[in-house]
């Protein structure tokens, strides 16, 4: 597994793109990203979604977020937080 980094870094390495992050820290209070190990980053969400797949089987929790640097309009940001489920 990789090592942790804290969301300062994230946003600062990986602007405009979506991030995979395994067994993400999380600020319930104020819902905010503290940090995580960084899995898999690109600009392209499917193929975050498609390559990132097989990275994650090893851990409890991951999260999937996009890392806006330029302003939005009139727009909302999704975040998810998957957990592995075995069948």
């Amino acid at each position: 597994m990789g090592q942790l980094v804290n969301i300062n870094e994230i946003e600062r390495l990986y602007p405009d793109e979506w991030i995979l992050l395994g067994n993400p820290e999380i600020d319930k209070i104020n819902q905010k990203f503290l940090g995580g190990e960084v899995v898999y980053h690109s600009r392209d969400k499917k193929e975050v979604c498609y390559l990132g797949k097989p990275l994650i089987a090893n851990y409890k929790k991951t999260a999937l977020f996009f890392n806006r640097v330029t302003p939005l309009r009139n727009r909302s940001l999704i975040v998810s937080l998957f957990h592995p489920v075995v069948l």
